[in-house]
């Protein structure tokens, strides 16, 4: 049962029509409540004109997976009327504009229809189509203000904040607020049985999404170089950044600017940059989706037979081709941990949402410097574009990037003949040096077959030998990647694996099965290699399901390779429609299983 700070409502409208301001006044006054808020915006692919849906969760208890189903939706788009009215829940509410008659597909016994004549006020009020439009949607989050009893002293401070330059703005956009909400408070009763009531459950939190965390983390981990291509859903990444280069990496004397972004003319071009800038001694990175990923294989094999340090942030979307670029889904697993021809295989770490974003981009960089390889960062468009709380991101002072083994003019000089690919201290390191710093150093790189000395070579024997020392090196970082977060319960029946932006929806799921009398254990896999602690834990569960977002059960496929452990005794529970996944999702997988010993899901 929904209740007081226990919700979800949703905004149905039309894309290019200016929701999002309303909505993110919404989210923002809710937030700044003391109530824990998460919102997930889901729109189309094209520019305007098909139907965005943005659904806020309000959860007492702090769950930020997507809700199955809805208590309220404001409905503004007359295309997807029959879907909005079946997603609101028995008994409760479905908003619309009355400006026009109740259309027939709004009815629906069991749920609470309310109208009000958002389109009529916004004609009678203000002048200009375009204010008419875009000013519709703050008389909607006025009437939810009210209908929801979201504080109105924190509305009008917001708006304040985003106005305070534009007086007239301003004034229309008060204007608007409280046109939806005194309709509201006349017309109905206000508020609903479920409401907002004042937390203090966010003090030390902030809103915000992946893409713009990893950004950040990358400056952070002291990236000063980055090569891109415009795809979605990464974009906002390197926006970003750019963003935060300019404020924090721009010498405030003179004005120069002390990193480079380059946008390239194609993702293969962008991967060839990074690696570049990486071979040089700077840190580098790209960022990209799925198909970009795909574009770059070659040069992905390039970085990591000649050992250059680069970070790739792949924001997964629903493919195969170009698929469905605004959903999400994780199903590049294979295209990252294997990427490229021949035997390659690389590290990839996993972020369950924005404060991993931030935390993993340094861990990546220095991880890539370590080993010297690339090294991914999977998130997906769910935590890259969507709007998470998160805990205050903190940043220790004291923090030294590891460049791992690099020479120094000093260490060169002392050195007759430098081998690049030597591993003098038996851990499958070879020692690298920068072009420019010494001329006993490295000046040229050897992507084709090369022994340890990089002199180019066809000898089996020799070539052997390289790509021994690249597996062993990455069976070390097996040992050095983050571990997998394990959590263990007396008297589980069952285990629970997953990775990435699944995790909200997982926890959730173990919360509500142990209510229904079903005890797991879970384990969430942070990065790949896998350590022993991961086939430790499948091995202590005769029942263990693997929660993933593709169709091909990827992770699971992953765990049997890596670990050995039969793929037929892990039980794949798959959500890949493109949508974020909810707890019901992994309830109803396990307990169809209990109920009936066969695999069933439902999404």
């Amino acid at each position: 049962m929904s209740g007081i700070n226990d919700f979800a409502f949703k905004m149905a409208t039309v894309n290019g029509t200016g929701s999002a301001s309303a909505n993110s006044l919404l989210m923002q006054a809710i937030f700044r409540m003391g109530i824990p808020v998460t919102g997930k915006n889901i729109f189309p692919s094209n520019i305007q004109g098909l139907p965005t849906f943005y659904e806020i969760r309000v959860s007492k208890d702090g769950y930020t997976a997507r809700p199955q189903q809805v208590d309220l939706v404001v409905a503004l788009n007359p295309s997807t009327y029959a879907k909005d009215v079946a997603s609101v829940t028995p008994g409760g509410y479905l908003l619309y504009d009355s400006s026009w008659p109740l259309e027939p597909e709004l009815v629906r016994e069991g749920i609470t229809i309310l109208g009000i004549p958002f389109g009529k006020m916004c004609v009678d009020t203000f002048q200009g189509d375009r204010n008419r439009t875009l000013l519709r949607n703050i008389v909607y989050a006025g009437a939810l203000a009210a209908l929801l009893k979201i504080d109105m002293d924190i509305v009008g401070q917001l708006l304040v904040e985003k106005f305070s330059k534009k007086k007239a703005l301003l004034d229309f956009n008060n204007t608007a607020i409280r046109l939806g909400y005194d309709y509201a408070k006349t017309n109905y009763t206000c508020p609903l049985s479920f409401h907002l009531e004042r937390m203090d459950e966010t003090s030390g939190s902030i809103i915000i999404d992946g893409n713009a965390a990893a950004a950040l983390g990358a400056v952070y981990a002291g990236a000063t170089v980055g090569a891109w291509y415009p795809i979605t859903p990464s974009t906002s990444l390197m926006e970003a950044f750019g963003a935060f280069c300019r404020k924090f990496r721009t010498d405030a004397d003179t004005g120069l600017a002390k990193y480079c972004i380059i946008q390239a003319e194609d993702e293969l071009s962008a991967a060839g940059i990074t690696i570049g800038a990486g071979w040089a001694g700077a840190r580098a990175f790209t960022n990209t989706s799925g198909p970009g990923i795909s574009l770059m294989q070659e040069f992905i094999g390039l970085a990591y037979y000649t050992e250059i340090p680069a970070v790739f942030y792949d924001i997964q979307r629903t493919g195969p081709s170009t698929g469905m670029p605004t959903r999400t889904q994780q199903a590049d697993l294979f295209s990252l941990a294997y990427a490229s021809h021949g035997d390659t295989k690389h590290i990839v770490l996993f972020p369950c949402n924005p404060e991993e974003c931030f935390y993993m981009s340094v861990t990546a960089f220095d991880l890539a410097d370590r080993f010297q390889t690339p090294v991914f960062v999977a998130s997906d468009l769910d935590i890259g574009m969507n709007d998470w709380m998160c805990k205050r991101l903190q940043w220790d002072d004291d923090h030294t990037w590891n460049r791992g083994k690099c020479l120094s003019a000093n260490d060169l000089e002392s050195i007759k003949k430098f081998s690049r690919y030597l591993d003098a201290d038996g851990d499958g390191i070879a020692a690298r040096s920068l072009p420019g710093v010494h001329g006993n150093g490295a000046y040229f790189v050897r992507g084709s077959g090369h022994d340890k000395h990089a002199m180019y070579t066809e000898d089996s024997d020799a070539y052997q030998e390289v790509v021994d020392r690249l597996a062993r090196k990455h069976r070390l970082a097996a040992t050095v990647v983050p571990a997998p977060e394990i959590h263990t319960t007396p008297g589980a029946d069952i285990g629970i694996v997953s990775l990435g932006g699944c995790h909200a929806a997982v926890v959730e799921a173990i919360d509500r099965l142990r209510d229904a009398g079903i005890i797991a254990d879970y384990m969430r896999i942070k990065a790949f290699p896998f350590d022993a602690p991961v086939r430790a834990f499948l091995d202590s569960h005769a029942v263990t399901f693997v929660v993933e977002q593709n169709r091909d059960a990827q992770l699971r496929a992953m765990l049997a390779i890596e670990t050995g452990k039969p793929r037929d005794e892990m039980i794949p529970v798959l959500d890949y429609g493109g949508m974020p996944l909810t707890a019901a999702v992994v309830v109803n997988a396990v307990t169809s299983h209990r109920n009936t010993s066969t695999f069933a899901v439902s999404s």
